[in-house]
C-alpha cells in the first residue's frame, strides 16, 4: 500500500489529504482519497501522481468526518473524478455509501474496518487496516473540551478508544499534523 499526503503548506487551512494506492498501482486497488480536505492544489497533484493504466486517478473518496476542512473540496472532486464517496450517515450530502461501524473497505489494494469514533463530532470514524497496522484517525484524537466527561461517555467514545487499544497499530496518520509512525 502506497500512502501520500497531497496536503501543502500553502497558508490555506486545511487537513492532511491521503491518498492511498494499490501495491504497484495494482489493477484490483481502489485508489482512494481518505479526506478531501479544501485546497486546491491537491487536484494538480492527484494529476502528477502515476495512479495505473486505465484507472479513475480517484476512483473512491472515504470521509473520515463531514467538517469543512475534511470535505470542502468534495464538488469539484467530484467534477473531476466521479468517485464513489463513502462516510458514516451523518457526515455531508451526496455519500454513494454509507459506512457502519464494524463494516469493512477495501482501499488501495488492503481492507480497512470502519471504526465509529464519537466525540469530536457525531459523524467521525477511523480506518484500521490490520494487515498494515495503519489507522487514519481523522480528528478522533480531538476531544472537545467544552465536552463533559458524560457526554463524550454516552456517545461510546469511551468504548472506542478501549476497542483501538487492543488493536495493533504500527502507524496512525492524523487528520492534522505528522503521522505518528514510529515506537508505538
Amino acid at each position: 500500500m502506497k500512502i501520500l499526503n497531497l496536503s501543502s503548506k500553502n497558508g490555506i487551512y486545511s487537513c492532511n489529504v491521503y491518498f492511498i494506492l494499490g501495491n504497484s498501482n495494482a489493477a484490483k486497488g481502489i485508489n482512494t482519497l481518505v479526506d478531501v480536505g479544501r485546497d486546491p492544489s491537491i487536484l494538480e497533484k492527484i494529476k502528477q501522481t502515476q495512479t495505473g493504466i486505465g484507472k479513475s486517478a480517484v476512483e473512491q473518496v472515504a470521509l473520515t468526518h463531514g467538517h469543512y476542512d475534511h470535505a470542502s473540496l468534495l464538488p469539484r472532486i467530484r467534477e473531476a473524478y466521479n468517485p464513489t464517496v463513502c462516510a458514516h450517515p451523518a457526515s455531508v450530502d451526496g455519500v454513494d455509501r454509507l459506512l457502519r461501524d464494524g463494516e469493512s473497505l477495501k482501499i488501495g489494494s488492503q481492507i480497512f474496518e470502519v471504526i465509529y469514533m464519537p466525540g469530536h463530532s457525531d459523524d467521525s470514524i477511523c480506518l484500521y487496516c490490520k494487515s498494515e497496522g495503519v489507522l487514519f484517525a481523522g480528528d478522533s484524537h480531538v476531544v472537545p473540551i467544552s465536552a463533559s466527561a458524560d457526554d463524550i461517555d454516552k456517545h461510546g467514545y469511551v468504548d472506542a478508544l478501549i476497542r483501538l487499544a487492543q488493536k495493533n497499530i504500527k502507524a496512525i496518520y492524523f487528520g492534522h499534523g505528522n503521522p505518528l509512525l514510529n515506537n508505538l
